[in-house]
């Protein structure tokens, strides 16, 4: 299971059981968008080669309101 973390700065990450940090400048890197306009969907991506994506992607801009 992955668990991810949201704020203002990046997020947070339990994957497998690792924890680790995504800045927020890795993130727009890697999706070329700003920060608030990337969905938790596209950081699981990042995260895991075949993540299980549920429900409806949610904006971190939505998700930080």
């Amino acid at each position: 299971m992955t668990t991810l973390a949201f704020d203002e700065e990046g997020v947070d990450v339990v994957y497998e059981g690792t924890e680790f940090r995504l800045e927020r400048d890795l993130i727009e890197e890697a999706t070329e968008k700003s920060y608030y306009d990337v969905t938790d969907h596209e950081v699981l991506k990042i995260v895991a080669e075949q993540p299980n994506l549920q429900g409806e992607p949610r904006r971190i801009g939505d998700i930080l309101e």
